[in-house]
């Protein structure tokens, strides 16, 4: 659990860490405090304070169990106690566990939520494919660096939820960043939201809204309206708060002439119910229909609907 003080975020003692600079050495030690513009490394012999756009990236490698896992054992962890920062800010502090998940025909977004490489992303995103692969943009030196994943396993997955969990298998030893799971309860009309994915293909794309709605239902499910922008690619990307916390899956929109800001995201409330039973949505590849993606025969013509269309991006 960490402790804030002000705006910022102390890590309990026991969680070592190594700060990657962008000049190719590293250091290792006890981060103390994370800022915007700072980070606070205990070396054991010395208290270190780094600037931030000298850190290329940190990973955790002696990591308390919250930090893979809650209370339950669950893959995901929350940080309510992070401290909430501005856009701008939030962006370098959650961006490297975005990540952009492509098919053969189609791609989206997904989010890390646990540093061997669990993946959280929709079912529409992934259904009926075997051959997955996964881009994770990191900070390099001078700039980003596109780390591709080729061997990607589905884990578990739902149609009726459009909630997917993957697993990165080509890992390396890789130490991934993940991002916490936040309350989608405490969510309040009128509160700033972000996203960030990759719409039509333009991967670490950033939108900004608020909550219109936290509870909307729709087609006997719950979800998020809000009016950050979301658009094909954006499926399966991470809906944040200012503290840094996914509190919903983008996974549809309104499309009509003349209709604008009807987004909508899986509450993680749902999500994290999906986890916590993911042995009840665990993927069965010897399932006949499992890798086959069938095509509907043609419908006869039909007079134009004039009402709203909800789409999965």
């Amino acid at each position: 659990m960490a402790i804030t003080l002000g705006l910022a975020t102390v890590v309990p003692a026991f969680a070592l860490s190594t700060v990657k600079l962008k000049n190719g050495s590293s250091l290792q030690g006890e981060i103390l405090a994370e800022r915007a513009d700072r980070v606070v490394v205990d070396l054991g012999f010395t208290v270190l304070t780094v600037p931030r756009d000298e850190v290329e990236r940190i990973a955790t490698e002696n990591a308390p169990a919250a930090a893979t896992a809650d209370a339950t054992g669950d893959l995901y962890h929350g940080a309510p106690n992070q401290s909430a920062l501005t856009v701008n800010e939030n962006v370098g502090r959650v961006s490297e566990a975005v990540v952009q998940v492509r098919t053969p025909i189609g791609l989206g977004s997904g989010f890390i939520i646990e540093p061997s490489g669990y993946i959280l992303t929709n079912e529409h995103v992934v259904a009926g494919e075997y051959a997955i692969t996964v881009t994770q943009f990191r900070r390099g030196t001078s700039d980003l660096e596109r780390v591709t994943f080729n061997k990607v396993r589905i884990v578990a997955l739902d149609a009726r939820l459009d909630l997917a969990l993957l697993k990165i298998e080509d890992t390396h030893g890789t130490v991934f960043p993940t991002v916490p799971l936040g309350d989608s309860n405490s969510l309040t009309e009128g509160q700033t939201v972000f996203a960030i994915g990759s719409p039509l293909g333009l991967d670490r794309t950033v939108s900004q809204g608020i909550i219109s709605s936290r509870n909307r239902p729709m087609e006997g499910q719950l979800y998020i309206q809000t009016t950050t922008q979301i658009n094909p690619g954006n499926s399966g990307g991470p809906l944040f708060n200012l503290r840094g916390e996914v509190v919903g899956v983008n996974n549809m929109k309104a499309m009509m002439a003349g209709v604008e800001g009807l987004n909508f995201a899986i509450p993680t409330v749902v999500v994290k119910n999906f986890l916590r039973n993911r042995d009840a949505f665990a993927f069965d590849p010897r399932n006949a229909n499992a890798g086959y993606r069938y095509l509907e025969p043609p419908h006869p013509v039909k007079t134009p609907d004039t009402t709203p269309k909800i789409i999965k991006p």
